[in-house]
């Protein structure tokens, strides 16, 4: 039996490269969104009316329920908590 090796976890169990792609995307702004939403030092009901959800939505953010959240639905996110998103587009090796 052969081992696969994968550069991320999202490479090993999505079906395709895009939908690795995305996934890898949506972790990186839910990561970067909790810590800005924890530096707030805000209760969770607090934080979610500021970023204009509700308190259990935050709570699966938080909690890393990453199904629960588009990518435009992230950025919409990252702009209410006046952040702005970046996008950065890496070409791959051959």
């Amino acid at each position: 039996m052969s081992t696969q090796r994968f550069a991320s976890v999202w490479d090993a169990i999505e079906d395709t490269p895009e939908q690795a792609d995305s996934m890898k995307a949506r972790a990186s702004l839910m990561m970067a969104l909790s810590r800005v939403i924890e530096a707030w030092k805000l209760t969770q009901a607090d934080a979610a009316s500021r970023l204009g959800i509700t308190q259990p939505r935050l709570s699966d953010l938080l909690r890393g329920r990453i199904e629960k959240f588009s990518l435009d639905a992230l950025v919409d996110l990252s702009s209410r908590a006046k952040c702005r998103v970046q996008v950065k587009l890496l070409k791959q090796a051959a």
